[in-house]
């Protein structure tokens, strides 16, 4: 595959790809929506803070214990500072969980991390690559890219449901599964391009990316039960934290950082967790249908 090639993908395809994504989120939010927040402060608040705090402190953790290269180490940075994407919206939409609250978690969650995850990417680099041969991290441009990926298109989406909900309701309908799509392209095109790459770190990725998705899942779980929130605001929380956006973590290693090997961690990541969000969507079905049945 030709470098010309590899760079139209990562550099305008894969950026149009999140944009439409992210439009697709703004068509199923209004004002009000963001009023939630007063409304449910508790549900929000807990999940922003698994989301924000509770993901990259886990991933600082395991990177830490278990020694990981500094380009593993910070491809686990860059995944758990990316927020929640569409992709975790489609899944609590399939699980029958509080799509309301998925949906205004991965607006607000999106917004916040314009600062915060430059901020923690700059940390991660800075920690665990100390012999000077780090990625350049642009702050700047990565706060612009964050910012003309995510909000904008949001903002957008938002101002089309306000002109015309249902054509907005006929939009969400079709551009929900595109979300999943896009990311399987992505994963799959980040596979064949760094196919030897993964093969040769997976037995050493593959084991800390299976753990942080089962913590962040788990995490989840038990900060819904600690705030005393209901069954389906729980499943909610453990999509949202464990179903991260892996296509704007693979455009940020790809594409800002210009580092394949910090493509490593998004890559598999993306695989991993769509397999076991649908494992835990199962769990929650069955027991959902025995206490019904109870």
């Amino acid at each position: 595959m030709s470098e010309e090639l590899i760079t139209l993908v990562n550099t305008r395809i894969v950026p149009l790809g999140l944009m439409a994504i992210m439009f697709s989120l703004g068509l199923s939010l209004t004002l009000a929506d963001f009023a939630r927040l007063l409304r449910r402060p508790r549900a929000t608040a807990v999940g922003l803070t698994g989301q924000l705090l509770v993901l990259p402190l886990i991933a600082w953790s395991l990177a830490l214990l278990f020694a990981l290269p500094p380009a593993m180490a910070v491809g686990l940075i860059i995944l758990a500072a990316c927020p929640g994407g569409v992709t975790s919206n489609a899944v609590v939409f399939a699980a029958r969980g509080d799509v309301a609250l998925s949906v205004t978690l991965t607006a607000c969650a999106s917004i916040i991390t314009i600062v915060s995850t430059p901020l923690l990417i700059g940390l991660g680099l800075a920690w665990f690559y100390n012999d000077g041969q780090a990625p350049i991290l642009d702050v700047g441009r990565t706060m612009r890219s964050l910012l003309q990926l995510t909000v904008i298109p949001v903002s957008c989406g938002m101002l089309l449901r306000r002109g015309s909900a249902p054509l907005a309701d006929r939009l969400t309908v079709y551009l929900r599964p595109v979300s999943v799509l896009i990311l399987a392209l992505v994963i799959g095109f980040s596979v064949l391009i760094s196919f030897d790459l993964l093969v040769e770190n997976i037995l050493v990725a593959g084991p800390v990316i299976l753990l942080l998705n089962l913590l962040a899942m788990g995490s989840g779980l038990l900060l819904a039960r600690r705030a005393h929130l209901r069954g389906d605001e729980a499943l909610t929380l453990a999509i949202e934290i464990g179903v991260q956006n892996a296509t704007m973590a693979t455009f940020l290693s790809l594409s800002i950082l210009n580092d394949w090997k910090l493509a490593i961690v998004p890559t598999l990541y993306g695989c991993i967790m769509l397999i076991n969000a649908s494992i835990l969507v199962r769990l929650f079905r069955r027991h959902r249908t025995a206490v019904n049945a109870a």
